[in-house]
């Protein structure tokens, strides 16, 4: 074969292979990364927080209206039913020395809560907040229109007894019950609440865990006949309440516990109705984890949530879980970390 012809073969073959060549690379598919231009980025979605407890919920969990209800505390009103699975319960000194809650509940809605009493002058400040549904018995009627004035739904047992009915193995009137989960059903229109207070990831990186000092008894006077204390169980990781110095035990024979324990030294306005004034600011402790640390509360109105802050002024975090709050009067009662 002459070099003439033999140039010409190759030629003949190198284009057939270069052809093939590009041939291939059209119909190849788009690199990962091409191909990945034009779809949307995956975005993951930040956890939920149940907003008065601070704790990690499901997407659809929680979204419901709180329920905040006044539970009688009298001798006659022991054991109460459904408070250990509150979200906040805040605890106020009413008339005769006596207190009262006014116990909310959001995160979990039990089945029963009670005994149910009546409303006082401070339970707008507590609630309003909050929003959702409150419950009550009755009251004096200028704290009834106080309340009913608040930006909140008012259930009430001497108006409508709908979810309610009397545990004839309890005395009148510390015997009122309601059907809670029922109730709430009917307001399910209303929204969750905001978030109230600040929260840690966990108990160990609390304000009080990381900044404060051993509380292993929490000691409160509100009056000569209610002076409750909270005592910190290591094992649980919780405090555990007593009533005038014996264990509160609930219906159910469980003694009541808190994730986190917060002293308000707040005014009180003494006459035959004391109203726990919960406008302005004053001295706080937050007991949490086994610590304590001082600080302050400020309110700025009755819409308005409550802010905590340490003594140099930053934001309070409570560990995530349920927080009882005792208003404890400035000028006559006493208060004891030990």
């Amino acid at each position: 074969m002459t070099s003439k012809r033999l140039f010409i073969r190759q030629s003949i073959i190198a284009g057939i292979a270069i052809a093939t060549l590009a041939l291939t690379a059209a119909c190849a598919p788009e690199s990962k990364s091409a191909q990945n231009t034009s779809e949307p980025a995956v975005i993951e979605e930040k956890p939920l927080f149940a907003p008065l407890r601070g704790t990690e919920v499901q997407k659809g969990e929680a979204t419901n209206p709180s329920l905040a209800v006044k539970i009688d505390n009298h001798e006659s009103a022991r054991p109460h039913i459904g408070l250990n699975s509150t979200d906040l319960v805040f605890e106020e000194l009413v008339e005769g020395g006596y207190t009262r809650y006014a116990a909310v509940w959001q995160s979990s809605i039990p089945e029963l809560i009670g005994p149910v009493r009546s409303i006082r002058p401070m339970d707008p400040d507590i609630v309003s907040p909050l929003g959702g549904v409150i419950v009550y018995s009755g009251g004096q009627q200028q704290f009834v229109d106080l309340m009913k004035a608040a930006p909140v739904e008012n259930l009430v047992f001497d108006q409508d007894q709908t979810h309610f009915y009397r545990d004839n193995a309890r005395i009148a009137p510390h015997n009122v019950i309601l059907r809670a989960q029922e109730a709430i059903a009917d307001y399910s229109e209303l929204p969750a609440p905001e978030q109230q207070f600040e929260y840690s990831s966990d108990g160990a990186s609390s304000t009080a865990a990381t900044v404060g000092t051993p509380a292993s008894l929490v000691s409160m006077r509100f009056s000569n006949i209610r002076f409750p204390s909270w005592e910190w169980d290591e094992a649980s990781g919780l405090y555990q309440r007593n009533q005038e110095d014996t264990p509160d035990i609930d219906a159910e024979g469980n003694r009541i516990t808190a994730t986190n324990v917060i002293v308000l030294r707040v005014p009180v306005e003494m006459g035959e109705v004391p109203k726990t004034v919960l406008e302005g600011s004053g001295e706080a402790t937050f007991i949490t984890n086994g610590k304590a640390v001082a600080g302050t509360w400020q309110k700025a109105g009755r819409d308005e949530s409550l802010v905590f802050n340490d003594s140099e002024g930053n934001v309070i975090k409570l560990a995530p879980g349920n927080s009882w709050v005792e208003l404890v009067p400035a000028a006559e009662g006493t208060v004891s970390v030990q």
